[in-house]
């Protein structure tokens, strides 16, 4: 499942910027002498990476496939037409548009095709796993709209669905936003279709972290169940950074027009491609076996972590996430991730549900596409246990990681 072709810089970008090039072979090399374990990173392929250096990106485009605000858009309409369709396929949806930037851009657009300024949304609340597009007050959302958080049982750490239900029982929302970037579990996509049924609600499932597992059969989808779907095109799905958006056909029109021209201008042609590429890519039997594997590693990963002695957040996980406690280990998550970040691990921080406290989040969506395994896994989660108790110095643990990443290069010669 690794990649097979390592990408270059350029003759003519070395003679024409050195200095430019030079940053570029550069973060390729912080990329293959640390361990990428960001929960939304990713390596795309080669071919994603062609496609995102090639003419496509000369192409002015605004509007869509065979009603174009400029000419010579003959080819590229192709390309998204493509890129269409297969996105399409692969999830099983009946309409996707593909042109949205970035998932926040997606969630956007999802908003404003179906919400008005000042409707009330009922969406996971940030101290839990929600995103900052699900009413945090420093983005659009939590300035635009009204929204009303709902949480995690404090034993568990899974979703509360007896306060979802009450609280969409009580505030009578517009809509319901299902979806998370830091919660390890499946997500219950027919209940919340119950719930946002019963009040009469939209159903949005923001389904940026999943929707790479559900392209490769290792998590449910929610396109039969929700109104719209927003996701992003990298993490676990492998492809360029972008979103896209998936919807039923009596939402498309509505849907294309708040992606364009309410919220963006003109599309990127050679993203699209990309996205064309990876979504080529993720409906082939290698990306299902691949999608697995994750899923995999991340329980493998968790585990671990839990014998080494971190609390993991509801014991352990469904998806390519872990989301863990160091405190037992005698540091908090911002301490933790700074020594980890000097012994070559790469990772986050997050809220931890019900503590006043932030956690350690990872993923196995990169280590995966390296071609690691489980005993790869076993092997981490000890070297980060080790580097968070202060047992291993960042020198050696720096070594032992550029070792471990030698032997699984992202993009081989």
């Amino acid at each position: 499942m690794s990649v097979t072709h390592a990408p270059q810089t350029t003759d003519v970008l070395t003679r024409q910027d050195p200095e430019l090039a030079e940053i570029l072979l550069g973060e390729l090399h912080r990329q293959s002498s640390t361990l990428q374990l960001i929960a939304a990173e990713n390596f795309c392929s080669p071919a994603v990476l062609a496609a995102l250096g090639s003419p496509l990106a000369n192409k002015y485009a605004e509007g869509y496939p065979g009603a174009r605000h400029h000419g010579g858009c003959e080819i590229v309409d192709v390309a998204e037409r493509l890129a269409v369709d297969r996105a399409k396929s692969l999830f099983g949806a009946e309409h996707a548009n593909v042109q949205s930037h970035s998932g926040s851009s997606a969630v956007l657009a999802a908003y404003a095709a179906l919400l008005r300024p000042g409707d009330t949304v009922l969406a996971l609340g940030l101290p839990y796993g929600g995103h900052i597009t699900h009413g945090s007050p420093a983005n659009f959302s939590g300035r635009w709209f009204d929204f009303v958080p709902y949480g995690v049982d404090a034993e568990t750490g899974l979703i509360d669905h007896d306060q979802v239900r009450t609280l969409a029982r009580t505030h009578r929302p517009k809509a319901i936003v299902c979806g998370s970037i830091a919660y390890p579990r499946h997500i219950d996509y027919a209940f919340f279709r119950e719930v946002a049924d019963e009040v009469g609600a939209y159903l949005i499932a923001d389904a940026a972290h999943p929707i790479g597992l559900v392209a490769g059969g290792a998590a449910p989808s929610p396109v039969p169940y929700a109104d719209v779907v927003c996701a992003t095109t990298h993490k676990v799905l492998r492809g360029p950074r972008g979103g896209m958006i998936l919807c039923g056909g009596e939402l498309a029109e509505r849907v294309d027009r708040a992606v364009f021209p309410f919220t963006q201008g003109g599309a990127q042609m050679h993203t699209i491609a990309a996205k064309a590429v990876a979504f080529g890519e993720a409906a082939t039997p290698a990306f299902t076996a691949y999608a697995h594997q994750v899923v995999a590693n991340a329980r493998v990963l968790a585990a671990t972590l839990v014998d080494e002695g971190l609390v993991v957040t509801t014991g352990g996980t469904d998806t390519h996430l872990v989301t863990a406690d160091p405190a037992p280990l005698g540091v908090d998550g911002r301490t933790a991730r700074g020594r980890l970040a000097a012994a070559g691990l790469v990772l986050d921080c997050c809220a931890l549900p019900h503590a006043d406290t932030r956690g350690l989040r990872l993923g196995t969506a990169a280590v995966t596409t390296q071609g690691m395994t489980e005993k790869e896994m076993m092997r981490i989660a000890a070297l980060l246990a080790g580097v968070v108790r202060g047992e291993v110095e960042s020198v050696p643990a720096r070594e032992e990681v550029r070792d471990l990443v030698g032997g699984f290069p992202p993009y081989p010669a």
